[in-house]
């Protein structure tokens, strides 16, 4: 939930190795779940979080209109938000973010192979950008893959997210691209995807919509997934699973 997700995200609940928040790298920080499963809570409230952050909103993005707001590249050109970000890290090095939508089993919308290949054709990984993360909103874990395969060796990591559930399949691919189909949610795991567990089972029990969800607001886990990158070319040494307090069983970088 949005309200769990924050508590998560505290600094009383980070590792003593995680830093200090007076040196934030930059970052961002996907939505889901947030406030009734519609994206962030009040986006003046991030002072919370401990680090420079973005919202990456997927489908939801049209229920905002902040300009932090990371929505897919590939949504309709006026959509609140951008579709991608560049940052700069402590080092001064450039990070790109892109942010694509994929289509099998979501709203139509804009192809996201030709999205990511258009945005691609104008930065050299390790040259115009250090480190290039792309962020993938999708419910197929077979079109996830298929979009990191293809950019497979021109991104330093493909991050597969809308599920709320975390996938144990974080690897190195072939070409040199971190790849995980899913990093979950920030939120309570004892429930429905971070809805609280009555109401959404009442809804697949009687297929009557019922009352409105909301957020399950026990302990929460912050899910994610930790990068390392090579200097020189851009391409991923390593990546590995990190999940932080609530039920889901820890895991952090070594």
């Amino acid at each position: 939930s949005a309200r769990g997700g924050r508590r998560v995200g505290l600094p009383r609940n980070r590792p003593p190795h995680f830093g200090p928040p007076s040196a934030p790298p930059p970052g961002f920080l996907p939505s889901f779940g947030g406030d009734h499963a519609l994206g962030p809570e009040p986006l003046a409230d991030i002072s919370v979080i401990p680090f420079a952050v973005e919202f990456a909103v997927g489908q939801h993005v049209t229920r905002f209109e902040d300009p932090r707001l990371l929505r897919p590249q590939n949504f309709p050109a006026g959509a609140p938000g951008h579709g991608s970000l560049a940052v700069t890290g402590a080092s001064g090095q450039k990070i790109l973010v892109l942010h694509v939508q994929t289509r099998l089993f979501m709203d139509a919308i804009d192809d996201p192979f030709a999205c990511l290949s258009g945005e691609l054709a104008m930065y050299t990984l390790g040259q115009d950008a250090a480190a290039i993360l792309v962020d993938v909103h999708g419910e197929a874990t077979s079109e996830k893959m298929a979009i990191g395969q293809y950019v497979d060796g021109r991104v330093s990591a493909v991050v597969g997210t809308h599920t709320h559930v975390p996938t144990a399949d974080a690897q190195i691919l072939p070409r040199g691209t971190a790849y995980v189909t899913d990093i979950g949610m920030c939120g309570d795991y004892d429930s429905v995807i971070g809805m609280k567990k009555g109401p959404a089972i009442d809804r697949f029990v009687t297929k009557v919509p019922g009352e409105r969800l909301s957020p399950a607001e026990g302990e929460a886990t912050l899910c994610a997934a930790f990068v390392e990158t090579d200097a020189e070319t851009g391409l991923a040494r390593r990546i590995a699973p990190v999940r932080i307090g609530g039920r889901l069983s820890p895991a952090w970088p070594e």
